[in-house]
């Protein structure tokens, strides 16, 4: 078990990356008082923060795999079952923006329509991490290893990469509305636990 041990923590410091991205429509703080803001923004944090918690919870699995040396048969199930948690919540996400409308700031259709854009293609990237890992040999300790370090690869990739919309979402004074709903506050502290894989 020792070989696929070390490359499963590094999956995990990998995934808390990505749960930044969930955390990205939690806004920053401030006081706005546009009630057709204040109105959109809690729509979205309303269903964000069900997702936030889905993708926290998936961090959390991962994590919990990763500190008990689990049998390769184990992580695959684990790890494939959070990818697609996770893929799901950012559909959701994204569908939540979508359905919400643009917020009524300048270029905020064009804003929306990048997040959403962005949002699903994120769902798509983990659900082709989930499709990877369900393909793993788990018979093969040292291909499971080699196979595993490959997905913490693309997945540190992910996590880095692809918020760029979402923050262009939230500048401004649509954070300074999102920053006042006690779902978005909720969101970032139900997910915040998962940032501190090592």
């Amino acid at each position: 078990m020792e070989g696929t041990d070390p490359v499963n923590k590094k999956l995990a410091a990998a995934l808390s990356g990505g749960a930044v991205l969930a955390l990205a429509l939690t806004g920053c703080s401030g006081d706005n008082t546009n009630e057709k803001l204040d109105a959109w923004a809690k729509q979205v944090c309303d269903a964000v923060q069900p997702q936030a918690k889905k993708i926290a919870a998936a961090n959390t699995a991962i994590q919990k795999q990763t500190s008990d040396n689990s049998a390769p048969t184990d992580v695959q199930k684990t790890d494939a079952q959070a990818f697609q948690d996770m893929s799901d919540a950012y559909k959701a996400i994204g569908a939540a923006v979508s359905s919400a409308g643009a917020p009524t700031v300048d270029n905020g259709e064009k804003k929306q329509q990048d997040a959403v854009k962005e949002l699903n293609a994120i769902s798509a990237q983990y659900a082709s991490l989930k499709k990877q890992v369900d393909e793993l040999d788990t018979k093969n300790q040292a291909k499971f290893a080699d196979g595993l370090k490959d997905i913490a690869t693309e997945l540190s990739k992910l996590s880095k990469t692809g918020s760029d919309a979402l923050k262009n979402l939230e500048e401004g004074d649509v954070g300074k509305a999102m920053a006042k709903q006690e779902t978005c506050k909720s969101a970032s502290a139900s997910a915040s636990p998962a940032q501190t894989a090592s």
